[in-house]
C-alpha cells in the first residue's frame, strides 16, 4: 500500500507562479498552501485549483516551512516553492518510492533556470536538497534564510529533477541576493568580505565552468560574489 503524500508550499503574493506549482503537485493526495497574508490573487488561485489554504503570519523561512509541514494531513511531505515545478518523471518516481520507502528522506535534484536558460554550470546542478521526507523524522533548520532539512537517519537520492524558475533577470537576482545577505546570521568579518567574494567568483566562473554559459555564467558568479561580500560586510 502506498503512503499518502502532502505537497506543501509557503506563499506571499505569488500569483504569477502559484498556479503552475499547484498543477505540478496535483498527483499528491493533498496540496497545502501556508500563506502569509497575500493581498494579490494567490489565495483565490490556490483555492480554485483545489489546494487547502491556511493563513499564518510570517515566521522566517525555516520556521514557516516547519509550521507548514506540521499542518499537513499526511506523514510524507514534499516541500515545494512557488517558483518550482515537479516534473512528470519526478512525479512517477515519487509515487514509486512511496509504495515502499526505505529511507526517512530523499534528496531531490533541481534544475535552475537563470535569465531564461537552464543552467548546469556554476555548481548549480544537480543542486540536491531534501524535499521528500517523513515529517516524523525530519524538520527544517530554524533559520530565517537558506534553511535545510535535517533527517534522522540517512537520506537517499532521487534520479529525476524538479524545475526551479530562479531569476528572470539580473536585477531580480541582485536584489534577492542583497536581501538574503541582510537575513544572514553571519557576523561581520572584514577579512572574509575581501577574500571570500574573489574566491567565490573564481570558483563558480572558472572551476565550475560558468564561462561556458557566457554572460549568464559571468552574472551568476558575480552575483554570488556580491552576496558573499554583503553577508560579511553588513
Amino acid at each position: 500500500m502506498s503512503n499518502t503524500l502532502s505537497v506543501v508550499i509557503i506563499t506571499k503574493n505569488e500569483e504569477k507562479y502559484i498556479a503552475e506549482a499547484i498543477k505540478s503537485a496535483q498527483f499528491a493526495h493533498e496540496t497545502l498552501i501556508l500563506d502569509s497574508n497575500s493581498d494579490d490573487g494567490t489565495i483565490d488561485i490556490a483555492k480554485r485549483l483545489g489546494a487547502r489554504v491556511i493563513k499564518h503570519e510570517w515566521l522566517g523561512f525555516g520556521p514557516q516551512k516547519n509550521a507548514a509541514i506540521n499542518l499537513a494531513s499526511n506523514d510524507w511531505v514534499f516541500v515545494l516553492d512557488s517558483d518550482e515545478r515537479i516534473t512528470l518523471k519526478l512525479q512517477n518516481e515519487i509515487l514509486s518510492i512511496l509504495k515502499n520507502p526505505n529511507h526517512n528522506g530523499y534528496q531531490v535534484p533541481r534544475l535552475n533556470w537563470f535569465f531564461g536558460k537552464a543552467i548546469k554550470t556554476c555548481g548549480l546542478y544537480p543542486d540536491y536538497s531534501v524535499r521528500l521526507f517523513n515529517k516524523n523524522y525530519g524538520h527544517f533548520t530554524n533559520v530565517p534564510v537558506h534553511e535545510s532539512v535535517k533527517i534522522i537517519g540517512k537520506a537517499s537520492k532521487l534520479k529525476n529533477h524538479m524545475i526551479h524558475l530562479a531569476y528572470k533577470d539580473v536585477d531580480e537576482f541582485t536584489s534577492k541576493q542583497k536581501n538574503y545577505a541582510k537575513l544572514s546570521q553571519k557576523k561581520k568579518n572584514i577579512f572574509k568580505s575581501i577574500i571570500s567574494p574573489c574566491w567565490i567568483f573564481f570558483r563558480l566562473y572558472f572551476i565550475k565552468l560558468g564561462f561556458i554559459d557566457g554572460w549568464r555564467g559571468f552574472e551568476i558568479a558575480k552575483g554570488y560574489a556580491k552576496y558573499t561580500f554583503w553577508k560579511y560586510s553588513k
